[in-house]
């Protein structure tokens, strides 16, 4: 028995996966192979402390990892529970009185003592495979705690990004308004001279209190990404609120590094970890439904005394799975079309992941690209505000134009501050779709 509780397990072997396809590289990408990138702390690219502490404090006690963390617990607690032989060993005593007769003149003290034992010998592998379904699994809830801290990397860093870029609206609308504040005070001192009317001066109010109504609204769309930054670090918004609110620069794009090549995703990637995780245990619970097919031989044993009597016995115990085979076999053919689903979403996961990679390096070139346009397109605006304010205090420029000015002005600002952000965001995107920072700390 021991000699084929040694023989190959029965079922596809977890181990052997096949090997998905995968092109030489990224289309349109530049560069070679990244290596391995799950350990990078990419994040620390973007050189703002403020954020390196945030992240840093938040990983020992953000609620999502810890969730995760608590179930690779769990799949490590099965793992132990399962063996290459299942055993069993129970016993019981029991110590009472007892008496003969009605009148308690007979009571005396017995004693009886129990033990039974009985291994499982594992003759197709059908524990052999449990016991890789349930290494499978943990490896699995390995992977998921790593996408889960991914994702969580990519919230922080959107709702860090968003509440930076909310401040520099802010800054940039209350600039705006201190130079509408003097643009109307012109024209009300033109206004007292004759050489300004009154719907000038209704002109330059209107566009004064537009720029004064944008506050209450940057104002409520800073704090909310700060309640959610409070949310996702499990701390306390109040203090989050004011720490924030000392202000910073908005995150730049860094520079690189690259997306690598679409084979590296397989080691880097949690999610597609999980996924080939995941087609193992299932092809291993095909292995352990194949074997329940076949017979089983238990050993089994007891030892018992009753009063000093001693009583033992012991030997094998053949199973033979013969009436059940129906519902044996529909429960293998269930296993064979969950192994085929699993192996499909495994594919599926590889093929995503390469969409993912592709879009955020097309992405993030882009808005590379506009963003340095729009910034461009900001500082002519600027300087063209610059000398239209000058030509309208010599009276070569009509109040209309300068307003005209004055409004697309502050609208390139606007629009070049929120392109960097994206550009910003992105950047981070391309990151975690090579899964750069899975296992960083």
């Amino acid at each position: 028995m021991l000699a084929l509780s040694a023989c190959a397990a029965v079922g596809p072997d977890p181990q052997d996966l096949p090997q998905p396809k995968l092109p030489a590289g990224f289309d349109g990408a530049e560069g070679g192979p990244a290596g391995a990138v799950a350990q990078n702390a990419f994040w620390a690219g973007y050189d703002d402390r403020t954020l390196n502490g945030l992240i840093s404090t938040g990983m020992g006690q953000s609620l999502d990892i810890m969730a995760a963390n608590e179930r690779i617990r769990a799949a490590e607690a099965d793992l132990r529970a399962t063996g290459v032989l299942a055993s069993q060993v129970t016993g019981s005593s029991v110590v009472g009185r007892e008496r003969a007769g009605g009148d308690g003149l007979g009571a005396a003290t017995a004693n009886s003592a129990n033990l039974s034992a009985s291994l499982v010998f594992d003759l197709f592998g059908g524990a052999r495979r449990a016991r890789e379904g349930a290494t499978a699994s943990y490896r699995s809830a390995e992977a998921q705690a790593e996408t889960v801290r991914l994702a969580w990397l990519a919230e922080v860093i959107s709702a860090y990004a968003d509440a930076r870029f909310y401040q520099q609206a802010l800054a940039l609308t209350r600039d705006t308004i201190q130079t509408r504040e003097g643009t109307l005070e012109i024209t009300r001192n033109m206004q007292s001279l004759g050489s300004a009317t009154d719907y000038d001066v209704a002109q330059t109010e209107a566009l004064l209190q537009t720029a004064r109504a944008d506050l209450p609204n940057y104002e409520a769309l800073f704090n909310a990404q700060v309640y959610r930054l409070s949310t996702l670090l499990n701390q306390q918004a109040t203090p989050l609120m004011a720490q924030m609110r000392r202000g910073a620069a908005q995150l730049r794009t860094p520079a690189g590094p690259g997306s690598g090549v679409p084979a590296e995703l397989l080691r880097n990637r949690p999610d597609i970890r999980a996924s080939q995780q995941d087609y193992a245990a299932a092809l291993a619970a095909l292995g352990v439904a194949t074997a329940d097919l076949l017979p089983s031989v238990t050993l089994t044993g007891t030892v018992s005394d009753q009063g000093g009597a001693t009583s033992w016995g012991f030997g094998p115990r053949l199973t033979l799975p013969v009436l059940n085979q129906g519902v044996l076999q529909a429960t293998r053919a269930r296993r064979v079309s969950e192994a085929r689903q699993a192996e499909i979403d495994w594919r599926a996961s590889v093929a995503a992941a390469v969409e993912d990679v592709q879009t955020a390096q097309s992405n993030l070139r882009r808005y590379r690209q506009r963003a340095g346009t729009l910034e461009g397109a900001a500082a002519s605006y600027d300087r063209a505000y610059g000398l239209a304010r000058e030509n309208f205090e010599a009276g070569a420029l009509e109040l209309v134009d300068l307003l005209e000015a004055d409004r697309s002005r502050a609208a390139a600002r606007l629009a070049a501050a929120s392109a960097r952000n994206d550009a910003a965001k992105a950047w981070a995107v391309l990151q975690i779709a090579t899964g750069a920072g899975a296992a960083a700390r």
